[in-house]
This record gives C-alpha cells, structure tokens and sequence, in this order.
C-alpha cells in the first residue's frame, strides 16, 4: 500500500485548517486605521460611542502604564515602537440586561472596550467581536447587532 496520496491527502488538509483558522482570527478583530494620532481622535471617538449609548466606564492609558517599565525591560520595552496605546471600556446597560436574559454566560463581554494603538502617526482602533466568540450562542444575533452599532461609532468618531 502507497502512503505517500494519504500524507499528501492529511498534508493538505492540515494546511486548509490553519488557513481557516488564521482567517477565522483576523475576522474576530475589527480593525480601522486613520492618519491621525490618538490624541487627535480620542475624543471623537468617546463622544462617537457616547451617543450610541455605549458609556464609557474606563480609560486606561495602557502606553503611560507601561512606560514605567521601560528602563526595567531594556530592549524588550516596546519593541514595535508604539506612541501610544489607549483603551475605552464601555457598557450599555440595556444590552447588558438582554445578554444576561439571552445567556449569563456571555456577560464576559460586559462591559466591552475598544483599544487605540498609534504608531508613525496613524491610529488604529481594535474591537474585539463578541459574535464570533458567541457563534452558539443565544445572544448572537443581539452580539450582531451590538458590534455593528459598535464599529459604526467607531467609525463615526474617526471622520
């Protein structure tokens, strides 16, 4: 018997999950870049979801935190060269109320955040996407919706 067709057979098959799996990864993240820094887009972005009903709860300055560290870690300190890592965490209590109805389970995702990265002047905002991680769940119609009014706020702040 010929090995060889059934190593070639689980060879390519191996290679089409990590295709999947690697797609499946980029999908999870939402990502948008813009040519302004953090600073220039913050505040938008705040007032952006503010108006969507997401009330941003916390402000983490994740870059300031972590530059206390930068003479501790030597060479490992910041090695992308960020300017600046900032985060918005951020409720609406009426979804909250649905998610904990839907599936207590997926009160995880409550609050939610957003993570502003800027390097060589450009900003990029990150939004973890509760669907794919509540694809069976009972929320995941109502996590559809949270994230599209999520990255619409998030494009609206970054006009």
């Amino acid at each position: 018997m010929n090995i060889r067709p059934f190593k070639t057979l689980v060879a390519a098959f191996s290679l089409l999950l990590v295709t999947l799996n690697v797609a499946a990864e980029s999908d999870a993240v939402y990502r948008q870049q813009v040519d302004k820094s953090v600073d220039e887009v913050y505040d938008n972005v705040y007032r952006s979801l503010e108006d969507a009903r997401f009330y941003v709860v916390f402000e983490p300055n994740i870059g300031a935190n972590l530059s206390h560290f930068a003479k501790k870690w030597g060479d490992e300190y910041n090695q992308n060269k960020l300017t600046a890592i900032r985060s918005m965490v951020f409720c609406n209590g009426w979804y909250a109320n649905k998610v904990s109805n839907l599936d207590p389970d997926m009160l995880g995702f409550c609050p939610l955040h957003i993570t502003l990265v800027e390097r060589d002047g450009k900003t990029t905002v990150l939004f973890n996407r509760p669907a794919i991680m509540a694809s069976h769940s009972p929320a995941k119609k109502l996590f559809e919706t949270i994230e599209s009014e999520v990255i619409d706020a998030i494009k609206q702040g970054l006009k």
